[in-house]
């Protein structure tokens, strides 16, 4: 017969090895969420905005439950503190600082849900570590990503749908996301790009494929079927709208029922590909088994003695308070360096002179410190110019970011057709250079558009990013300025490249002086 003093003294030799190093996780991760404080509210205020993210709400619990169910695993490991993780956990740091002095929000996200693995790793070891991998890596889910690829599968989408309509026998005119059919007029716009279909079948792609194989073949099978099934049942849903508001003379699918199709019919494709994952879904093996837990006593009588988990988390602790210590000591910097700027008038070159006109389009950006803005001509050609200069840049209001467009898409006057990198052989230019074509009722305008980053052109936003970031790291902090050139298409795009290149080659030296001079200012 059992007493209770019998009892309780089995339960403390079992549970008492695992009070430190849980203890230590706990004030790790909690550590790690105060420090950087800003990084979680920032990833919660668009959980709280978006709903496209609104589901990350979930993900901090799905992964503890994931955790919670391998326990009996866990329980038969010997945690052991690992120094090993300590240069992941500094170069993850590292990362962060660079990615917060250069306002890159989403990479520096990244960074604060890597710390929280790279912590257990530090406090528990590597085995536990690797064992709870899925749950840790769950969590990653909770980063706001995917922004990026709107006009991707804005792109995709429209194309899809027009290749179906032709495919049904019904003439279509294509202009980048715009097309055009006998009854009307269509475009793919932002909200119709799919990514939210497309993020919700990822995440639940990755946990059923978690829970449901055991095979890694298997897993990664699911996961690809849960990347291409919401990208073409996105486009096959854009082509049922259209085709049955086509059919319907426009009385179905265009008011609030074109999204409650949408819903619905993203509903039925994540039924049908569970479905199929189902035909060959695995047993769960048993988590631990007899031997193991006979075990356990002796295992946990091994492990370290308590201070050397609250050493190793200590140490943890330290390193990722290096992080906001230096952001805060370069945003010190920054302000000092944030005087105020002025630019002087771009001097024209002959043949070109400045025109007086007003501009019929100018791009928008945001958090400009100084700007000009001017229409040149030749006498049988016009060319619009757009600098806008940033010294002092902050989060929304920087150089580059995804707030400066052409056009927005609720721009009733202008839109922006596509845009790409084309190859440039300019003197003194930018390799390659990000060319937009935009269209409204008065006509169709080519746009050149690139950067001037720590003394260096570039048209490429990572490169451009990274200039800044290792800039900003060193402690020296360069201004930046956004280069905007705009011609009227009057016949073909190839003779107005022709406009823009003549206008360039006679102002590249006057638009480098003025940057030059701006920056000594």
């Amino acid at each position: 017969m059992f007493r209770i003093t019998d009892i309780h003294k089995h339960l403390s030799r079992i549970t008492d090895p695992w009070v430190a190093p849980l203890s230590a996780v706990i004030l790790g991760l909690a550590m790690v969420s105060w420090l950087y404080w800003d990084t979680l509210y920032s990833i919660i205020e668009i959980w709280i905005r978006s709903q496209t993210f609104a589901h990350g709400f979930l993900i901090f619990p799905i992964s503890l439950w994931l955790i919670f169910r391998k326990r009996a695993l866990v329980a038969t490991l010997s945690p052991q503190p690992d120094p090993a993780a300590l240069p992941i956990l500094v170069l993850i740091v590292g990362v962060w600082i660079l990615a917060e002095i250069s306002e890159v929000l989403v990479v520096s996200q990244l960074a604060w849900v890597a710390m929280l693995p790279a912590m257990i790793w530090l406090i528990l070891g590597r085995t536990i570590a690797w064992e709870l991998g899925f749950p840790l890596g769950f969590l990653f889910f909770m980063v706001p990503v995917g922004e990026f690829l709107i006009p991707y599968l804005m792109d995709f989408t429209a194309a899809f749908t027009v290749k179906m309509l032709r495919l049904s026998g019904i003439p279509v005119y294509q202009q980048g996301t715009f097309f055009s059919i006998p009854s009307g007029e269509w475009s793919v716009v932002e909200a119709c790009s799919g990514l939210r279909y497309l993020i919700s079948s990822i995440t639940l792609g990755c946990l059923y494929a978690y829970l449901s194989y055991q095979r890694l073949a298997y897993r990664i099978t699911f996961v690809v079927l849960a990347i291409l099934f919401p990208v073409l049942a996105n486009g096959l849903r854009a082509y049922i709208i259209v085709i049955l508001a086509h059919l319907s003379d426009y009385k179905l699918a265009t008011g609030v029922d074109h999204y409650v199709y949408g819903w619905v019919f993203f509903g039925f494709v994540m039924l049908v590909m569970f479905w199929i994952g189902s035909f060959w879904r695995e047993a769960e093996p048993f988590n631990g088994d007899s031997e193991k837990q006979n075990e356990l006593p002796a295992i946990r009588n091994r492990l370290h003695e308590d201070w050397k988990y609250w050493g190793i988390t200590l140490t943890g602790i330290l390193l990722t308070g290096l992080g906001p210590l230096r952001a805060m000591q370069l945003e010190y910097i920054a302000k000092e360096h944030a005087t105020p700027v002025s630019m002087a008038p771009l001097q024209a070159v002959f043949p070109w002179k400045v025109t007086g006109e007003n501009l019929a389009w100018e791009p928008s950006y945001r958090g400009v410190d100084a700007e000009i803005k001017a229409q040149y001509s030749d006498g049988a050609h016009r060319v619009d110019v757009f600098l806008y200069y940033y010294r002092e840049q902050k989060q929304g209001e920087e150089l580059i970011g995804s707030q400066n467009l052409l056009t927005s898409q609720a721009s009733p006057d202008w839109h922006l057709l596509s845009e790409s990198l084309v190859a440039s052989k300019i003197p003194g230019l930018p390799g390659e250079i990000r060319q937009g074509i935009l269209r409204s009722q008065a006509g169709r305008l080519l746009i050149w558009r690139w950067y001037w980053v720590s003394g260096e052109y570039t048209a490429n936003d990572y490169w451009g990013k990274w200039l800044e970031a290792r800039d900003r790291f060193m402690g020296r902090f360069r201004d930046g300025a956004a280069l905007v050139f705009a011609t009227e298409i009057a016949t073909t795009e190839q003779a107005a490249q022709r406009v823009l290149e003549s206008f360039l080659v006679s102002m590249q030296p006057a638009l480098q002086q003025t940057l030059m001079d701006t920056s000594q200012r």
